[in-house]
């Protein structure tokens, strides 16, 4: 596989046969793993990191199921690939900036990318579309176990896995969802709802994860405890606080239309109307307008049919998938006036709103 197949062929996000949950969008397990007999990452000089890099690279190609994918080093991608594949969750914005001795492999199907001397030698994810966080943790699990039948990692009988950050230490997971929570947002409950998130161990980050922002109203809650705590547990700990912000997120909603339902429509039937009609618009604002399109269908204001349309418009709006699909490098104007042709096409024809029924079940 290469990356321009990888970049032409739909990806777990962008497949509209995996829309199937209104407020969790993705699930995600990331591992961080270490060879016993090598330095980290960070402390490896450039032989030692390529050394690694050929091991792991090479045991993680042999698991069943990551062959027939795409494995590629950071100084075999351009700037525009590597964009695309942050945008689709596929490596993280450090791996995009490493330098030579780092790089990926993902299978075929995208659900599955393991990275190679990022901040760790392996940083192995399996992300899913929807609400799936047992599912995944069941994939992850089967793959480390196959990846350790080739690697010695490094691991300590009182401390866990071994990892390059203190905070990973112990099972060096992160289990996270990413969920989409409009109405908490216009609400103005989600500072409630993250400080009540921080006290029960978990952490709250924008679209992109740590430092980046919630754009569309779109945040990813993950543990911030790796020690001290079996797998199990983390993961059953994560799915009951999912379940309440999904059940809180649900009675704002509610609320809204009991309160204020006219305010809530105009929003909506103005976000709509910009997509249909606006000629300038940049990444954020984008998210923004499909966010609120998003709540309408849950809302039963929008057919159902729309909702693959939506979620996979929040992944092709983002500055590379744009510029990657017309095949250019482009200012950030430039971008904005063919991101605002982009959606004013693919809402020519999306159903028209009936706000009669709207938030009925």
């Amino acid at each position: 596989m290469t990356i321009e197949s990888l970049i032409d062929t739909p990806s777990e996000l962008t497949d509209a046969s995996n829309s199937k949950t209104a407020i969790v969008l993705m699930t995600r397990v990331r591992l961080a793993r270490n060879l016993a007999a090598m330095p980290f990452p960070g402390w490896a000089r450039p032989a030692q990191r390529e050394e690694a890099y050929d091991v792991c690279r090479e045991a993680v190609a042999s698991v069943p199921a990551m062959k027939r994918g795409l494995s590629v080093a950071v100084t075999e991608l351009n700037e525009l690939e590597k964009q695309i594949l942050v945008e689709r969750h596929l490596i993280s914005r450090e791996l995009s900036g490493a330098k030579a001795g780092s790089g990926v492999v993902i299978s075929q199907n995208q659900s599955i990318a393991v990275m190679i001397n990022e901040e760790d030698h392996l940083r192995i994810q399996v992300l899913r579309a929807g609400f799936q966080l047992k599912k995944v943790w069941n994939t992850i699990n089967d793959l480390d176990t196959a990846l350790e039948d080739h690697l010695d990692y490094a691991y300590s009988p009182t401390q866990g896995y071994l990892t390059a950050c203190p905070t990973n230490l112990g099972t060096g997971m992160r289990a996270s969802a990413m969920m989409h929570l409009p109405a908490l947002v216009i609400a103005g409950q989600m500072e409630k709802v993250v400080r009540a998130v921080n006290q029960l161990g978990m952490v709250v980050r924008g679209l992109f994860g740590e430092g980046s922002d919630a754009s569309g109203s779109i945040f990813q809650i993950s543990n911030q405890t790796t020690l001290g705590e079996a797998e199990p547990e983390i993961i059953k700990r994560l799915d009951s606080v999912l379940r309440t912000i999904i059940e809180h997120e649900t009675n704002a909603r509610q609320r809204l239309i009991e309160n204020d339902a006219d305010k809530l429509f105009d929003k909506i039937g103005r976000a709509f109307g910009i997509l249909q009609n606006g000629h300038l618009l940049n990444s954020a604002e984008a998210m923004n307008l499909l966010s609120l399109v998003r709540l309408g269908i849950d809302l039963r204001i929008f057919g159902e049919h729309e909702r693959p349309r939506v979620d996979r418009l929040f992944i092709e709006a983002q500055p590379g998938h744009l510029q990657h699909a017309h095949k250019g490098r482009f200012e950030a104007t430039q971008r904005d006036l063919i991101r605002a042709r982009r959606l004013r096409s693919e809402f020519a024809n999306f159903a028209q709103p009936d706000f009669t029924n709207a938030g009925t079940n």
